[in-house]
């Protein structure tokens, strides 16, 4: 027990303390500031064991220092959790080393004896700041720089190495802050899915994903095509009248737009230059594009089945994303009022979806609805075989037509009516909804892109049999520009009646329904229509790029003017859907139509060009020869009398030429195919049961809940002696708050 006087001297002493000393003491002795407090009272407590007023006298008089005592335990405790390596502390055997630079230094060891990818993955993990992330990794590559220094010494390769994988790692980092840097319309596509959700959106993704299509295959015929004809192209003689612009013939045929420009020599600057050879750089242009279309189609598909249809969240609803987070990163206001309404978007597709999910139909209202959806696949097939008809009437007798009419407008006609078809059709088809009443939207999308996908690809079907079969064999001069100004008036056509529908008919509707006819109000926005205009209008690209090798500069400047028009008259002429929901497997839908049967058909048409028709014998890179492949079997000769290139003749005989391999990589593909599609299946199946699995669990536990809930209820009414006995002794005092009150009470 501690006198007054002794009390006194401790208080005296602590305060006279140096401040290193005082550090030195706060990181030795480690007592928390509540046990210096609870000392105080231990030692007024120890008092009032002999007299309570003497505990009184003790508590009144060294109040003041027992405030001083609460001040110096506080740098105490902070002081603790801080680093110091103090000169006054050399003597001392326990460094002052601090509790979080401790940790750095374990998590420093940690990472260095890592692999590469997998510290860096570790250090991403981490719950830090870019910049102290960056900090971190220089700290760790010094670390192990002089470790490896002092340990052994990196041989030459191993370095090279390690300093390629190294400047990779840096430039794909690089590359892809550029690219999102750069990306196109990202602040838009956020309006628009926080106002109409993703739905309405996957249009827009579509387009993007296109215009970067075409830039790619622009950049790539440019490059190998159009600039070395620059370089050898004569004056264009023909006067510009202006009409050019919409029949794509007179002064447009002698330049490099078109097949018939380019020039079938080898061209070569200079006696000692390389040579060029035209015919073999326009078909593996071409044919480039086509497998690098391929490829990307093919990745591009199986990237977004992957990230749309296995995907956890389709279970999970995502609610706990939308309900309990938010990105707290975000702070600009309109920034706040966008993702607001994104998560709303969001809560409302979730819950349109189960609302879905939990509909049933009588037996009899399934008959009925059967029976109408077969009566609309009737109507539909009928008006679209109709409408094909009408097209091969019409493109047979064109070439009489033409004949007879030489106003140079007349041409424009088989573009124009295929144009009409091609607006009036979908929307006709689009009122079949007034008596389907699909209860799904996706399912009612899916019918519409179907049914349109039929109408516009059997009117291209019937274009390229008028093409191929009348155009080509009619004799005519440089029938390949022909094909060429076809489908350009085709193509802007196209373009011109997209324009005055969005300005006009979108336009009109919205005047009809908000100021006439009220019960209509705003309309929807169409995107099974849409998305077939865009995927109608590729294929023509990709058909024409043979006979037009512009073409993907044509339709990468209408697809830019598009995007504004149709995100104008979204804004001003439409009303987000009635039924919100989810399109997140729609973008592999719409890929998917655009690779099957779009550009499989672009395919057999350029492959029956290619291999079966003969090429003008006045114009173009091919001219003179019987047929355009014959351009790489006198190439394939060539190489075969130079023994430096005998591999590429192997390659070509017993893998391009050859139809077992073909075969065997048609067999391969297919049961690659397969077992990605059972792994996927698996993979969705495990997903359901973890989800099945997990919702069983929450009821067990909140059974196991209950049954304790129950039990605790039954013995507290057979035993309630014992459970108020147990809660007097929970809610008993300490005993010096008694001695605390007993003082009180004492003055």
């Amino acid at each position: 027990m501690l006198s007054d006087d002794q009390v006194n001297e401790i208080i005296v002493d602590v305060e006279n303390v140096p401040s290193g000393v005082q550090g030195h003491l706060s990181s030795n002795l480690s007592v928390p500031a509540k046990s210096l407090v609870n000392l105080s009272f231990g030692m007024a407590s120890s008092t009032s064991d002999i007299d309570v007023t003497d505990a009184q006298v003790f508590s009144h008089r060294n109040e003041k220092k027992a405030k001083q005592l609460l001040q110096f335990s506080a740098p105490l405790n902070e002081s603790f959790s801080q680093t110091c390596y103090s000169p006054d502390c050399v003597d001392m055997d326990t460094p002052c080393t601090s509790h979080e630079n401790i940790q750095e230094q374990k998590l420093i060891a940690s990472l260095i004896p890592m692999a590469s990818r997998e510290r860096i993955k570790a250090i991403r993990n981490q719950p830090r700041t870019m910049e102290e992330k960056r900090n971190l990794r220089k700290l760790v590559d010094k670390e192990k720089s002089k470790q490896s220094r002092h340990i052994f010494e990196l041989s030459c390769c191993t370095h090279c190495v390690n300093s390629i994988s190294l400047a990779y790692r840096r430039s794909k980092n690089i590359l892809s802050e550029l690219l999102s840097s750069i990306s196109l319309w990202q602040k838009t596509f956020k309006v628009i899915g926080g106002k109409f959700g993703t739905s309405v959106l996957s249009y827009f993704n579509f387009l993007r994903w296109l215009l970067k299509f075409n830039i790619f295959s622009f950049i790539v015929t440019f490059s190998f095509i159009i600039i070395p004809q620059f370089t050898v192209a004569g004056r264009n003689t023909l006067q510009f009248t202006g009409l050019e612009f919409f029949t794509g013939a007179g002064y447009f045929s002698d330049t490099v737009m078109y097949y018939g420009f380019y020039t079938n020599s080898t061209i070569q600057h200079g006696s000692g230059g390389a040579s060029y050879d035209m015919q073999l750089a326009y078909i593996f242009t071409i044919a480039a594009c086509l497998i690098i279309c391929f490829f990307s189609l093919l990745f591009s598909m199986a990237r977004y089945f992957r990230n749309n249809f296995i995907n956890p969240h389709i279970y999970s609803r995502g609610i706990t994303k939308l309900v309990f987070c938010w990105d707290f990163t975000i702070t600009h206001e309109r920034a706040v009022k966008l993702k607001q309404k994104n998560l709303s978007t969001e809560l409302r597709e979730n819950l349109s979806e189960i609302r879905q999910e939990n509909v049933r139909l009588t037996l009899n209202q399934q008959l009925t609805r059967l029976s109408i959806h077969l009566a609309a696949w009737v109507v539909s097939t009928g008006v679209a075989t109709t409408c094909c008809v009408a097209v091969y009437y019409l493109a047979v007798n064109n070439s009489e037509f033409l004949q007879s009419h030489r106003n140079p407008g007349s041409v424009l006609l088989l573009p124009f009516v295929v144009s009409c078809i091609n607006l009036a059709v979908p929307r006709f088809y689009s009122m079949f909804s007034l008596v389907e009443h699909y209860e799904i939207p996706r399912q009612e999308v899916y019918v519409l892109l179907i049914r349109n996908i039929v109408l516009k690809i059997s009117i291209i079907g019937i274009l390229c049999y008028y093409w191929l079969s009348i155009v080509a064999l009619a004799g005519e001069e440089c029938w390949e520009t022909l094909i060429g100004q076809d489908i350009y008036r085709l193509l802007l056509m196209d373009f011109v009646f997209s324009l005055a529908d969005s300005f006009l008919g979108e336009f009109l509707r919205r005047i009809i329904g908000m100021q006439f006819i009220t019960s209509l109000g705003l309309q929807e926005f169409d995107i099974a229509r849409n998305v077939l205009e865009l995927i109608y209008a590729q294929t023509l690209v990709w058909i024409g790029t043979f006979f037009c090798p512009l073409l993907p500069f044509i339709q990468m400047i209408t697809l830019f003017i598009m995007f504004y028009v149709k995100n104008i008259s979204l804004m001003m002429n439409f009303q987000p859907p009635s039924k919100a929901w989810r399109a997140s497997q729609m973008m592999t839908f719409f890929i998917f139509l655009l690779f099957f049967p779009s550009f499989t058909g672009v395919l057999c048409t350029l492959a029956t060009t290619i291999w079966r028709l003969k090429p003008s014998a006045d114009c173009g890179p091919f001219r003179g020869l019987p047929f355009f492949i014959h351009s790489i079997y006198s190439w394939i000769d060539t190489l075969s009398k130079r023994p430096g290139y005998l591999w590429v003749v192997w390659i070509y005989r017993n893998l391009i030429g050859s139809v077992h391999f073909f075969f065997i990589l048609t067999l391969i593909v297919l049961i690659i195919t397969y077992l990605y599609w059972q792994i996927t299946e698996g993979r969705k199946i495990m997903i359901r049961l973890l989800h099945e699995q997990i919702i069983n669990e929450g009821k067990d536990k909140m059974f196991l809940i209950e049954k304790l809930t129950k039990l605790q209820d039954t013995e507290k009414r057979a035993n309630p002696s014992s459970f108020t006995l147990e809660r007097s002794d929970v809610e008993e005092p300490d005993p010096l708050h008694v001695r605390e009150y007993e003082g009180a009470r004492g003055e």
